[in-house]
């Protein structure tokens, strides 16, 4: 199936195309698809061009190299600091961040996302924005935030327990452990678990599938779900953004930083 097309090269993501069926990837592999500023250009550019193609019906996105995506590049975020004040988060979120989950959502074709390696943080809400989930073997999900004194974002506090429920979105965001693949398909947060050298075939052969079908009863489909479950979606993203910007102003979020920089377990207070 490997017979995608290359119809697009961005600096930090490739779009290939095969018939009406387009594969998004993410091509940050040195950083395991970090997100940073210009990625976050690049993937919302392809996806409304996906979207307003009336020839494509169906999208594939993915990661180049040895994850899906790590999640945000600290390195970037920190440059967002004014002077000795904390990191403009809220900005980066509201501004490049939430346009990319909500034009998924809001896509009226089917999106799959296929994750190998880890999706992480907002690379996590990425994968979860997908109207289905598949993954390889040794794919990981982690809610990375509480790891360095913040909260979920990207639409994590919503796309998580609508797949799970609370206790176990509690268990992911509090704990900030890695949720292995099969564990993942068990509690309902993927629709699909494959062998890592299956993967990438049989994603393609999914897209292919729904690029194929009845496109209009698709965006139906979404347009029900969003409205059942993701109809406070703008105001939880809002929501998300605000207390993220409370969190990076902590000391808690500081130390984490430096903890993450210098390979040890951060000594949070809780201030």
């Amino acid at each position: 199936m490997d017979d995608f097309e290359l119809a697009r090269e961005y600096e930090t993501v490739n779009v290939y195309r095969r018939d009406a069926a387009v594969k998004i990837e993410l091509n940050r592999p040195e950083t395991r698809n970090a997100w940073n500023a210009q990625f976050s250009a690049d993937l919302l550019t392809a996806l409304r061009t996906a979207g307003d193609d009336p020839g494509a019906r169906a999208v594939l996105v993915t990661g180049a190299g040895r994850a899906f995506s790590s999640g945000a590049d600290l390195r970037d975020s920190l440059a967002d600091r004014t002077g000795d004040g904390p990191p403009d988060v809220y900005s980066r979120l509201t501004k490049q961040y939430h346009p990319i989950i909500t034009r998924i959502r809001e896509m009226p074709k089917p999106v799959v996302s296929a994750v190998h390696g880890a999706a992480a943080g907002i690379g996590l809400s990425l994968a979860l924005a997908g109207d289905l989930v598949v993954a390889a073997e040794s794919a990981f999900f982690l809610l990375a935030f509480v790891n360095i004194g913040l909260v979920p974002d990207g639409g994590s506090s919503v796309l998580v327990p609508s797949r799970v429920g609370f206790a176990r979105a509690a268990e992911l965001a509090l704990l900030g452990e890695r949720l292995p693949a099969a564990q993942a398909l068990e509690w309902g947060l993927i629709n699909r678990v494959w062998p890592d050298d299956e993967l990438a075939a049989r994603a393609e052969e999914l897209v292919a599938r729904l690029a194929a079908g009845p496109t209009r009863s698709y965006a139906g489909t979404k347009r029900q779900l969003n409205t059942w479950l993701y109809g406070q979606m703008a105001a939880q993203l809002e929501l998300e953004a605000r207390i993220q910007q409370e969190a990076a102003g902590s000391a808690d979020f500081v130390e984490g930083v430096m903890a993450f920089g210098e390979k040890r377990a951060p000594r949070f207070t809780g201030a």
